[in-house]
């Protein structure tokens, strides 16, 4: 199974499920990875930034992996992003003899200039080798990398085995008109664009020149279907969807109870055993928890799927 710069849809981006004791829950992981596929997803992306990658030692990252892939019928994209290349470069192969579609390259919070920035993907390349497909995140607000448009094309022109990028930038609107027009132009050969942030922009992004997204919202089912209804140019239709989840999304994009806002809606919805957090983690209080119950029977009375 191969993504490709052709890709579109939406890519989940996948929670880890853990027991109350901390440990793996691989049933819910097989769970999470069949209500993906069965939402509609075109892909799954694991060991991402709201997946709790850093959280996880070497053998369980490699476990979760092979779990994944060997239940999936639709692509995986493993994040791979590391302090350093050799840790970058063992999770990649690794994740590419187990059967992964491709990977996902972060930049490292310490980068500031251009030069930095292009010269990092560079290294990261040689490191995994460049036979290995990959996707460029672009996410300011957690990464503290301001990648510009031209920084982006140049390493997208530069490195082939670069199919997708992973935008997250936030303003991020003009950022994707922008790439779009430098395709238009012939500055840059085609890659795919999927977003992220939640969803909080998808409702704009597609006009935009997206192909889809690539984020761990609790409702993929909706995501899917709002990517469907601007593919068939109904607009209006599109708009009254996400606007219904809008709440409930906005909600969920607070810094740090994110993904536990995420995970509880996971489990309401029956997708996971539980909605704990590998510590160091940020759980809801109960007012909180009953906040975003209150959400889903608002988003429901629009939306039968929130009904749980």
């Amino acid at each position: 199974m191969t993504f490709s710069v052709e890709s579109k849809g939406v890519y989940a981006i996948a929670a880890t499920p853990f027991l109350d004791d901390g440990s793996i829950d691989f049933n819910s992981v097989d769970s999470l990875t069949d209500f993906y596929q069965d939402s509609g997803c075109t892909g799954i992306t694991i060991l991402g930034i709201m997946g709790e990658a850093p959280k996880l030692e070497p053998e369980e990252s490699r476990a979760i992996i092979k779990r994944v892939i060997s239940r999936a019928r639709i692509p995986v994209i493993v994040g791979v992003s590391a302090p350093g290349f050799a840790g970058m470069k063992s999770l990649a192969r690794t994740s590419m003899d187990m059967g992964a579609a491709g990977v996902m390259i972060a930049p490292t919070p310490a980068l500031r200039t251009d030069d930095q920035i292009i010269n990092y993907f560079a290294g990261a390349v040689d490191a995994i080798g460049d036979d290995v497909p990959w996707v460029l995140q672009d996410y300011p607000l957690t990464l503290s990398v301001v990648i510009s448009p031209g920084v982006i094309a140049n390493v997208i022109s530069n490195h082939p085995s670069c199919l997708m990028l992973k935008h997250e930038d936030w303003p991020g609107l003009e950022k994707i008109s922008k790439l779009r027009a430098m395709r238009k132009s012939g500055e840059l050969r085609p890659f795919s664009i999927l977003c992220g942030n939640g969803g909080m922009f998808l409702d704009f992004e597609p006009e935009r020149g997206a192909d889809g997204a690539m984020t761990g919202y609790g409702f993929p089912d909706m995501l899917t279907e709002l990517v469907s209804l601007f593919a068939q140019g109904k607009r209006d239709e599109a708009h009254d969807l996400f606007d219904a989840h809008l709440p409930l999304i906005r909600y969920e994009q607070q810094l740090g109870i994110g993904l536990a806002v995420r995970k509880h809606v996971l489990k309401r919805r029956g997708v996971i055993a539980s909605d704990a957090q590998r510590k160091p983690a940020q759980m809801l209080t109960p007012t909180a928890r009953a906040e975003v119950d209150y959400l889903l029977s608002r988003v429901a009375r629009h939306d039968k799927r929130a009904a749980v």
